[in-house]
């Protein structure tokens, strides 16, 4: 009942719709305080000792009473301090895959002491505290279920507090537009990409590197212990060193065509497993789907494109 009452005031009165410019610095304006359960109780508690202690005259009375109204008002300063002017900034989002957790990351400093139990939240989702240092960046990561593929917005947190003693709740809240790319889930039964989109021009270049034994030859000044043919140099064959080929790695197209399945979503889980299959391999690939085709290559940057583009295909409805 209260935390719907807080929750319902603090949407009327904090009305923001657009995202913030970092850093966002809690000023006295954007902290809201209000007691928590506990301290209701506590303010009834008080209520009843001041009207016994007027009913009896008892002077002992009054003193408890206003000792512990005292130290009440004292805790709502300390809880009051202990968000004002910390300051907010954006942190790493990295991508998922559907059916994992999606981190959003915020990070808190402080400019002066210490402060403690601090907690940030997604509304509907379950908080994450931490102590914030004075003399460190403090990262906190808030996750939360990604279902399925597509942008996964973030929406408007809340930081918060109950420190120090838990009779009063003080909360601000802040949106910076944080998004979160989910990939789709992949399909590990599609088995290895297909072979016959391969660029067969390509196959069996031989080039030099580690896999097979070519031949052997002259040593050159820098050559590694491990490619000198000691054998050879026990036989008074003279100073040699082993030279070995490699295969140059197939250009491959990842096709929405070659990917089965009943629905999109069951060719592009295939096309998603292919992209990591042959990512590992350190093949060369490309991506043809609907709409859109990305050029042949490898390494992080080109894996993160081809699953970026799977993840927003037919622009899925935010989540």
């Amino acid at each position: 009942m209260f935390a719907n009452f807080r929750q319902s005031v603090s949407d009327w009165i904090f009305r923001a719709t657009v995202p913030e410019a970092p850093p966002v610095t809690l000023s006295q304006r954007r902290i809201f305080i209000l007691p928590t359960r506990q301290g209701y109780y506590f303010a009834f508690t008080l209520l009843l000792l001041l009207m016994a202690s007027i009913n009896y005259t008892l002077s002992l009375g009054f003193l408890l009473t206003f000792l512990l109204a005292a130290m009440g008002s004292v805790a709502m300063l300390h809880t009051w301090r202990n968000l004002a002017h910390l300051r907010l900034r954006p942190g790493p989002c990295p991508p998922v895959f559907a059916g994992e957790a999606a981190h959003f990351g915020v990070t808190v400093e402080t400019p002066s002491r210490t402060r403690f139990a601090v907690a940030v939240r997604r509304r509907g989702e379950e908080p994450v505290f931490a102590d914030i240092d004075a003399s460190n960046v403090t990262m906190l990561s808030m996750p939360v279920p990604a279902p399925r593929r597509g942008r996964l917005a973030c929406g408007r947190m809340e930081i918060f507090t109950r420190y120090p003693v838990g009779l009063f709740h003080a909360w601000s809240y802040f949106d910076f537009g944080l998004t979160v790319i989910v990939y789709p889930r992949p399909d590990t039964a599609a088995g290895p990409p297909p072979t016959h989109s391969r660029n067969e021009s390509e196959e069996g270049i031989p080039i030099p590197g580690d896999d097979e034994f070519n031949m052997l030859r002259p040593y050159h000044a820098g050559d590694p212990p491990r490619q000198i043919a000691w054998k050879a140099l026990a036989r008074e064959q003279g100073l040699l060193s082993k030279e070995f080929n490699a295969t140059a790695s197939s250009e491959l197209w990842l096709d929405w065509n070659d990917a089965r399945g009943a629905d999109p979503e069951a060719r592009l889980s295939a096309l998603t497993h292919w992209v990591m299959e042959a990512e590992r391999l350190g093949q060369g690939y490309g991506l043809r789907i609907p709409g859109m085709t990305l050029p042949q290559g490898r390494g992080e940057a080109h894996r993160a494109r081809c699953l970026e583009a799977l993840a927003l295909f037919g622009d899925p409805k935010p989540q």
